[in-house]
C-alpha cells in the first residue's frame, strides 16, 4: 500500500472517530459513565485504521476489517460507558463481516479463506461459551457474541492469528485488572468491561500476524 493510501485510510479512521461518541450515545444509558474516550476517539480510530492498512495492505478483505473496526469502536465506547454490548451493533458487525468476507473470497477466488473465517467464528464462540458457563465466570453472553464475530476476520487470516486473538484479550484484561487492584482503583467485586479488550486483542492479532 502506498504512503498516500495509508494516510487516506488513517484520515478516514480519524473522521470515523469524530462520529463514534455520537453514535454510541444512541445505545448508552441516559446518564452513562463519562471517560476520556470522547476526546481520544479520533486519535484512537486513526491508529486503528492505519494499523489495519499497514497489516493488510492490498488484501481484498481490508474494507471488511475497517468496517468491523468502525463498529467495534462504537461497541468499545458503549461498553466502557455502560458495561454492555448492544445486540444490534454486534449483529451488524457479524453480518457485515460475513457478507464482506464472502465477497472478498469470491473476488480473490479463495473459498478456503471463507471456510477459515467460519471456522474461526465457531471456535471463538464455542471457547467463550465454555468460559461463560464456568462457575464464578463474569463473562457475559454479549462478550461471547462479540468473540464469535471477531473470529470471522481472525479466522480469515489463519490459525496463528486466531489463536493470538483468542488468548491476547484475556491477557490484556487480566493485566488491567491486576493493575487496577494494585492501585486500589477497583475492588474484587467491581465489574469491568471485557469488550474493549476483545477488540484490542483482535486488532493486535491482526497487526502481529
Amino acid at each position: 500500500m502506498s504512503a498516500a493510501a495509508l494516510v487516506g485510510v488513517a484520515s478516514l479512521g480519524g473522521l470515523v472517530g469524530l462520529v463514534v461518541p455520537s453514535l454510541a450515545l444512541l445505545f448508552e444509558d441516559p446518564q452513562p459513565r463519562r471517560n476520556a474516550w470522547v476526546w481520544l476517539s479520533p486519535t484512537v480510530s486513526a491508529v486503528v485504521f492505519g494499523g489495519l492498512a499497514v497489516a493488510q495492505g492490498d488484501d481484498p478483505a481490508l474494507p471488511v476489517f475497517l468496517v468491523v473496526a468502525a463498529v467495534g469502536l462504537v461497541l468499545a465506547r458503549v461498553d466502557l460507558a455502560c458495561l454492555r454490548l448492544p445486540d444490534p451493533l454486534v449483529l451488524a458487525a457479524g453480518l457485515l463481516a460475513l457478507a464482506g468476507l464472502a465477497a472478498a473470497a469470491l473476488l480473490a477466488d479463495e473459498p478456503g479463506r471463507l471456510l477459515g473465517a467460519l471456522t474461526g467464528a465457531t471456535v471463538a464462540g464455542a471457547a467463550h461459551v465454555l468460559l461463560a458457563v464456568l462457575p464464578g465466570s463474569r463473562l457475559g453472553f454479549g462478550d461471547v457474541k462479540l468473540a464469535a464475530v471477531l473470529g470471522l476476520p481472525l479466522g480469515w487470516m489463519g490459525r496463528d492469528a486466531l489463536l493470538v486473538g483468542l488468548l491476547l484479550p484475556h491477557l490484556l484484561h487480566g493485566a488491567l485488572v491486576v493493575g487496577l487492584l494494585a492501585a486500589r482503583r477497583v475492588g474484587r467485586d467491581t465489574l469491568l468491561p471485557l469488550g474493549p479488550a476483545l477488540l484490542a486483542g483482535a486488532w493486535l492479532a491482526v497487526i502481529l500476524n
